[in-house]
C-alpha cells in the first residue's frame, strides 16, 4: 500500500552504467517516492538527518536516521518511502546491478 500524498520526492540520477545506478533523492517534508520494487540490492547513505517512514504493505515503520548513516537491503524490496519529518531529507541510493563485478580480493 502506498502513502496518500501528492508531494513527490525528487530523484536526480548521478551515474548509471552496467554495474551501478546512483541516485540522489530529495524529499521536502511529507514527500514520498511512491510504491516501487527494487530490482537490485541497494545501499542508502543519508545526506541529512531525517525521519523516514516506510510503508512495506504490512504496516508503517518510522526510523530516525542521521547524516552519514548508511544501510543496505536485498533485491525484491517493495515499499513506499516518506519524509516523516518537518525538515527536508536527502539520501544517495546506490543500486548494485552486478554484485559480482564489485567483489574485491
Amino acid at each position: 500500500m502506498a502513502f496518500a500524498c501528492t508531494i513527490p520526492a525528487v530523484p536526480t540520477l548521478q551515474q548509471e552504467d552496467a554495474d551501478v545506478r546512483i541516485t540522489r533523492w530529495d524529499f521536502p517534508p511529507g514527500a514520498v517516492t511512491g510504491q516501487h520494487t527494487h530490482g537490485w540490492p541497494y545501499v542508502i547513505v543519508m545526506l541529512t538527518d531525517g525521519l523516514m517512514r516506510v510503508d512495506a504493505g504490512a504496516g508503517v515503520t518510522e526510523t530516525r536516521l542521521t547524516a552519514g548513516q548508511a544501510y543496505h537491503r536485498p533485491a525484491g524490496i517493495e515499499h513506499d518511502v516518506m519524509n516523516g519529518g518537518d525538515a527536508p531529507m536527502a539520501f544517495v541510493e546506490v543500486e548494485i546491478k552486478r554484485p559480482e563485478a564489485l567483489r574485491f580480493g
